[in-house]
């Protein structure tokens, strides 16, 4: 059983504003009657800090306009918790910073979602000329500043002149993330960003993030697994590595807490039905150690997702990326992810192929790609191959491959079948429909596909004794193995 450890959390403190901006996924306006005590808040800071978490982001609403926020905020620190606070900038002044300072505050993030009139009419009149004189008080009082801005099509060709304009304030760092249509953005659904426009963010980071004039960093709602995507991660992190996006920490390594103390896996998300308790009815500790505690993400596999996802290469560790943004988008997180740069890339390459003119070209290129590593672009050829010569042998056998190393085992048995069924003592087939039976959990059917597959081979094609000591070793059955291993070892003696 795995052992789930939250390191992060957003709180909605209040869902109190004084602004009533246009992309507002929360729809704020006014405190609601059911918001947490003092009392009730500062105890679950208190469980906050026997969960042994590292930071909380106080958000909103505006949090700055529920009085008791320096309370939460020093109980958090007290607990060995960093707090940090997200504002849309209006109140903050010497008086609230030195508050900030005392309470323990570590990044204090502002909204700024364009230059001084796109801000003004998404925000309201006047706050941009407020945010930065928010951003030069935090700069002269020492305090770790960074800015949020949520990108639409309002705003996206404005990167350019935002990212001077932090640079100019002072800024330490900058979280770019996208609008999707729930709370008051429903109403503007004309102005969602196409799912191209993704690879225009990530230029744009990469571009600012070699720079290291400010540190950027692209929200979990934008990627996923370009090395574009990659390296910007990596430079923001400080990192010589690479550093692939590790999927989302809703429910597995974070969690969201709303304003009347519902808890569920990210506050982004306003379904209901994903909530899992409430701290007013059962502590913050047994919600997220609950036996069956989120549940929707814990148990969720490739399996469950839709379309590109569910078969990407990636698909075990992505699994679809936000799954907000599948929510809102398409009314369901058992589908594909419109706005992962992956996806798209993989969209561009469908078309290159297609358009390809030396087709008789095609399969070395797949070949190619598969023994670099580059499993997907190799799907895609091979998937479009198939519609031309669903027959082909060698297409067949290297889509059984490639989606057996992609974790597609559904796609790759269904192909080694289709070869067997014609020619049942193909060895390749049979062992590849073996080891993925074996991966499907039907590993004494697997074994005895791998038999055949041994059975069948030429003599120099040893690899069948290879892969079926693995499946024994993997099954704890070392004699078995080992004795294996030397019948292959004698057999290659002999050739």
């Amino acid at each position: 059983m795995t052992t789930y450890k939250p390191i992060t959390a957003v709180w909605e403190i209040t869902m109190a504003c004084n602004m009533r901006c246009m992309h507002c996924g929360s729809a704020c306006s006014h405190a609601l009657p059911d918001e947490l005590t003092t009392e009730e808040a500062l105890a679950l800071c208190d469980d906050i800090g026997r969960l042994e978490m590292k930071w909380v982001t106080l958000s909103g609403g505006e949090p700055l306009t529920r009085k008791d926020w320096p309370l939460i905020a020093k109980r958090l620190n007290q607990n060995k918790v960093i707090p940090n606070l997200i504002t849309n900038g209006w109140l903050l002044n010497e008086e609230i910073i030195n508050q900030m300072k005392e309470s323990g505050i570590g990044t204090v993030a502002i909204s700024l979602d364009g230059v001084r009139d796109t801000h003004d009419s998404i925000r309201c009149k006047g706050s941009f000329d407020k945010n930065m004189e928010s951003f030069r008080l935090l700069r002269k009082n020492g305090q770790y500043t960074g800015a949020i801005t949520s990108i639409n099509k309002t705003n996206l060709l404005e990167l350019d002149q935002i990212k001077d304009i932090l640079i100019d304030a002072g800024v330490d760092s900058w979280q770019l993330q996208i609008c999707i249509p729930m709370g008051n953005m429903v109403n503007h659904k004309e102005a969602l960003l196409d799912p191209e426009d993704v690879d225009t963010i990530l230029d744009f980071c990469l571009a600012t993030a070699m720079e290291k004039k400010i540190i950027v960093y692209p929200a979990d709602c934008l990627g996923y697994y370009t090395e574009k995507e990659e390296l910007i991660r990596a430079i923001s992190l400080g990192s010589n590595a690479f550093a692939p996006w590790a999927g989302c920490n809703a429910g597995r390594r974070g969690f969201g807490i709303l304003h009347n103390g519902d808890i569920l896996g990210c506050t982004s998300i306003r379904d209901r039905s994903f909530i899992e308790g409430n701290i007013r009815e059962k502590n913050l500790v047994d919600i997220w150690n609950a036996e069956n505690a989120f549940s929707w993400m814990r148990n969720m596999t490739r399996d469950d997702l839709g379309g590109f996802c569910k078969g990407c290469e990636y698909g075990d560790v992505c699994l679809g990326g936000c799954p907000n943004t599948r929510l809102t988008m398409n009314g369901s997180m058992k589908t594909e992810n419109p706005y992962c740069s992956f996806r798209v890339a993989n969209e561009r390459l469908k078309v290159k192929i297609e358009n390809f003119e030396k087709q008789e070209e095609l399969f070395p290129k797949a070949l190619k790609f598969a023994q670099e590593g580059h499993l997907q672009e190799a799907s895609t050829i091979l998937e479009h191959l198939l519609t031309q010569k669903p027959n082909d042998e060698d297409v067949l056998a290297l889509t059984g491959y490639v989606n057996f190393f992609i974790g597609n085992y559904a796609r790759a048995k269904e192909v080694n079948e289709k070869i067997l069924k014609d020619k049942p003592d193909h060895s390749y087939a049979n062992k590849g429909l073996g080891l993925t039976l074996h991966r499907m959990g039907q590993t004494k059917e697997g074994i005895e596909y791998i038999e055949k597959a041994i059975k069948y081979a030429a003599d120099d094609f040893l690899d069948p004794y290879y892969d079926l000591a693995t499946v024994y070793q993997e099954i704890g059955d070392f004699e078995k193995a080992n004795q294996i291993i030397l019948d292959a070892t004698k057999k290659k003696e002999l050739l």
